[in-house]
């Protein structure tokens, strides 16, 4: 396979799950409910990429199930929560832009992998 197939390949392999969420804050509580499920997506390598939409890269299906399934185990009691995952030649196409400017895409984050 050459270097240009396997790097083609590779973008369909590559994947980032996507967290939206809209959580409750009117009381303590979902305050803490809201601050723990952040803090937990972010101990499990996610990063903001707005206010309620975090993104984690992952390098293949098994570990975008891996981190999905975490998310799952520890939702908040309350709100609404979306998980997607889109292919990395998918988020290569997204636009991204500030004040009508057009921003740089969130950095892919280098990644160990031990087998």
């Amino acid at each position: 396979m050459t270097s240009n197939n396997f790097n083609r390949l590779n973008q369909y392999h590559i994947l980032w799950i996507f967290v939206f969420f809209d959580l409750p804050t009117e009381t303590k509580r979902d305050r803490k409910n809201y601050a723990q499920f952040r803090k937990n997506l972010q101990k499990d390598g996610f990063t903001m990429m707005q206010f309620s939409i975090y993104v984690r890269h992952c390098n293949s299906r098994e570990n975008a199930d891996v981190h999905t399934k975490r998310v799952k185990s520890f939702l908040a009691p309350k709100g609404e929560i979306i998980i997607f995952s889109v292919t990395d030649k998918q988020f290569g196409m997204m636009e991204f832009f500030r004040s009508q400017k057009e921003t740089a895409k969130p950095n892919t984050p280098q990644q160990l992998e031990l087998f």
